[in-house]
């Protein structure tokens, strides 16, 4: 019998370890979140139903990250407003063989271990543990289902079982500056966390680099175990906020073995961008959208075997088409979805999404359209969010007069107009 060489037994060594840690992990989608500072754009749907970069929604680069990293065990917990996103869930994401035992099952609020609803991020998992417990799994990945990135999850998930960890965190690298709204860690030379702070006016920086500082980003990697442990005693501790990076996490560093890892690092199967956004308010959301729109955006999504998948309706392709008195349309450096139709309108820096309509003469800049959006003739649009089903009258303006725009619209602090969904103008 001829063995095989030492490098390719290591590989199918390691190959075999992977599936079994894959199989034995958990993963848990914070989707219940409020988003008050999103508002109108949550009037109606939770912050990760929210729609994105003219196609998506905020939680489908999170549950990408899920399906290309392997975790074929999702929950999602629901809460706020939630109807949209389990829709979404439905008809985008019932991808997984439950027969496999695979699955993405959306979880609202049972009120198991109490009667109120969830009050903070720990709470909203130790009122599940139920779920936990039955799960068979030895980890469980903790997620958001409202932020704009691409990881692998895998190799985070490598990490902490090479590292022996009782707990792993997924950190980046921010300009101390900026440091101050996020949980902030402390290393030592072998990446364990000696410090947690949660929004510190003087966040730790990082060792050798007084510039910079290790922050949070909100994903956990907890053995079972350990974390059933921590829900429980929190739950049992009447000063508690219930929540990881305030209560949980700097009681655990104290006792347990709790590693950094580092995000953009050298390992992992996606292009390293090392992009991150937290899209908590109207201008990081818009910013974040205009990313998108750079020559050389700084969030990859068009690596081919890293795709962000979402629900996408059944529409014909867009089109540009001159308007009734022959004036041609214009388009620059903008991305339409199918089913648009640009009628002599000018679309410039914009995004424009499924089904929407540009009239002739109207001129939309720097500006996103949702689904079904109507801009009427000789509209002008600038800095606008204009969310679903909203049609604008000929000869509309906004976003070119501030006051006027804040007598009947949401402004953002950097002068964003957001149109509320289905908005009716008076006639």
């Amino acid at each position: 019998m001829v063995s095989k060489p030492s490098s390719e037994l290591r590989r199918t060594t390691r190959a075999v370890v992977t599936g079994i840690m894959l199989d034995k992990t958990l993963s848990i989608i914070l989707a219940g979140g409020v988003g008050s500072r999103l508002h109108p754009l949550t009037a109606d749907r939770a912050k990760p139903g929210v729609p994105f970069g003219g196609k998506y929604r905020i939680i489908d680069f999170t549950l990408s990250n899920c399906l290309h990293s392997g975790m074929r065990r999702v929950l999602v917990l629901t809460q706020y407003k939630s109807h949209s996103l389990q829709k979404h869930l439905r008809d985008g994401w019932s991808i997984f063989n439950p027969e496999l035992s695979e699955y993405i099952t959306m979880v609202p609020p049972q009120m198991r271990k109490g009667d109120s609803w969830y009050v903070g991020t720990a709470d909203a998992i130790h009122q599940n543990l139920y779920l936990l417990e039955r799960s068979g799994a030895d980890n469980v990945l903790i997620l958001s289902g409202d932020h704009i990135y691409r990881m692998d999850y895998l190799a985070m998930l490598q990490a902490h079982t090479e590292r022996k960890a009782d707990v792993t965190l997924a950190c980046m690298e921010v300009p101390i500056a900026d440091a101050t709204g996020f949980g902030v860690v402390a290393i030592d030379d072998q990446q364990r966390i000696n410090q947690f702070i949660e929004k510190s006016p003087t966040p730790a920086h990082m060792p050798n680099d007084p510039h910079h500082a290790l922050a949070s980003m909100g994903i956990y990697v907890f053995s079972l175990p350990l974390l059933c442990e921590a829900l429980e005693a929190d739950h049992r501790n009447p000063d508690s906020s219930h929540d990881f990076g305030k209560d949980i996490l700097p009681q655990l560093i104290k006792t347990h073995h709790v590693s950094a890892y580092l995000f953009g690092g050298p390992t992992g199967r996606v292009s390293q961008d090392r992009y991150w956004r937290d899209v908590g308010t109207i201008d990081a959301f818009f910013e974040a959208n205009m990313d998108l729109l750079q020559p050389l955006p700084p969030i990859n999504l068009y690596q081919p075997n890293w795709p962000i998948r979402t629900y996408e309706p059944q529409v014909p392709p867009a089109r540009m088409i001159h308007g009734p008195t022959g004036q041609e349309g214009q388009l620059m450096n903008s991305m339409l979805a199918s089913g648009v139709v640009i009628e002599g309108g000018v679309v410039r820096h914009s995004i424009v999404s499924a089904n929407a309509f540009v009239g002739e003469g109207a001129v939309v800049e720097r500006s996103m359209l949702f689904e079904g959006v109507s801009v009427g003739a000789g509209a002008r649009l600038q800095n606008c969010i204009i969310d679903k089903y909203v049609k604008i009258p000929p000869g509309t303006q906004i976003g070119h007069n501030r006051e006027q725009d804040a007598q009947r619209f949401t402004v953002s602090d950097r002068g964003v107009v957001v149109v509320p969904k289905k908005y009716q103008f008076a006639t």
